[in-house]
């Protein structure tokens, strides 16, 4: 099975060498492993130095495992973090960032690249974040017996660990030392398949979220642009969500201004934007450089503002519900901001959750975006209850990082 496996690694390597052809992603993510064996081991400052690693698929995993990293950092300042990526999208806003001493793509997985790359890496121990598991690196981590963990994963009974033909993927799952689930359903879920080295910890996004509401940066060029409006921030917007908020926003409501934050910041989709919103709009790269400029929509044209933003929101829009499925809500949620998002949830469970107690509300049209929005703006005391319900959400779940800790403390995981 493990050479079907491989095939069908390689056959996704190819199949991006194909789209460099007409994805500009595909081609960075080609172009951004030319090397590595060379770049990495020209950046490692000694060969004995303890390192750990920590690998993320994109950049919502890396913020969802940053609390565990920043932990580590705090608990173990001798040892250098070695962070890899899968995507551009990580890697790109990520590559010098001074959370971690070296920073990479990680190679496509195979018996050889594996090798190589713990050869060069050689770490005491390693985690991969919520949904990366890989066979060749799992292998090699386990036969080196460097203890390896799975941070913030969730499981679902569609997943290919749970069909009847799924053993080689479960296989997988058993040559992680620890795995950290979200909730008892994953628990349950590899408990039936006799994967019983699980504990539930929760989702470490609560952490991160949290402690970005308790160390708010300020960010004078929007709290300018807010000017003292009511503001609907709308985060991680695609086109199928724009076909919404396009027509909701060009009926302006008084005293309402408007930040919008594209999930593509393509020059073209960024103008197909400006074109279509009937009021005035400003980029943020204009807005900041010329205090003279005055709008009623801001769209943010820069990658990395997003989370900061939600604490000037009084009403937040999240995308994604349109398509394979939303964005991280609970960045919004922890300011205590009714959230609407669109109809494909159910894969998250914060979002199923709040939909029942009343915090974020499930829109399918225009109308209905409408309707909802006009009932919370005209009735103050339904607005402080949701932020109740969606602060005390948060609060309730943050934690997951110190129930990581202290396992690895309990099991003395790292000398």
């Amino acid at each position: 099975m493990w050479i079907l496996y491989l095939l069908g690694v390689r056959a996704y390597g190819f199949a991006i060498r194909v789209a460099t052809l007409f994805n500009p992603k595909a081609k960075e993510w080609i172009i951004g492993r030319r090397g590595w064996q060379r770049n990495l081991s020209e950046k490692f400052e000694e060969k004995l130095e303890k390192r750990i690693w920590f690998h993320c698929s994109s950049l919502g995993e890396f913020e969802q495992g940053r609390p565990v990293l920043e932990a580590i950092k705090k608990e173990y300042p001798n040892h250098k973090i070695v962070l890899t990526f899968f995507s551009p999208s990580g890697y790109n806003v990520k590559k010098n960032d001074p959370i971690a001493d070296y920073i990479s793509y990680l190679p496509l997985d195979g018996p050889i690249r594996s090798k190589k790359f713990l050869d060069l890496v050689n770490p005491d121990l390693a985690f991969f974040v919520k949904y990366e598991f890989w066979y060749f690196y799992g292998k090699e981590l386990q036969e080196r017996k460097i203890p390896y963990f799975c941070v913030s994963a969730i499981f679902r009974p569609g997943q290919i660990f749970f069909h009847s033909m799924g053993n080689f993927f479960r296989k997988i799952l058993l040559r992680f030392t620890h795995l950290f689930v979200q909730d008892q359903e994953s628990l349950q879920l590899l408990y039936k398949e006799r994967i019983t080295n699980v504990t539930v910890s929760g989702d470490t996004r609560f952490d991160r979220v949290f402690a970005n509401s308790l160390q708010r940066i300020s960010l004078p060029d929007i709290e300018k642009f807010c000017d003292g409006s009511n503001v609907l921030v709308c985060g991680s917007t695609w086109p199928h969500d724009e076909e919404l908020l396009i027509p909701f926003i060009n009926q302006k409501q008084a005293g309402l201004k408007f930040i919008i934050a594209p999930h593509e910041i393509s020059a073209s989709q960024l103008q197909k934007l400006k074109n279509e919103i009937s009021l005035n709009v400003c980029y943020y790269s204009e807005f900041k450089n010329n205090s003279e400029i005055s709008c009623d929509v801001l769209v943010i044209d820069n990658v990395g503002l997003l989370s900061k933003l939600y604490q000037y929101a009084n009403y937040a829009y999240i995308g994604g519900g349109f398509g394979k499925g939303i964005h991280n809500i609970l960045e919004a949620v922890v300011y205590g901001v009714p959230v609407f998002i669109g109809p494909n949830y159910e894969k998250f469970r914060e979002a199923r959750d709040l939909v029942k107690l009343k915090g974020v509300f499930v829109i399918n049209n225009k109308e209905e975006l409408e309707r909802n929005f006009d009932i919370l703006s005209l009735d103050n005391s339904k607005l402080q209850n949701i932020s109740k319900i969606n602060k005390h959400y948060v609060d309730e779940r943050k934690g997951g990082t110190e129930v990581i800790m202290g396992f690895l403390r309990m099991n003395n995981k790292i000398n």
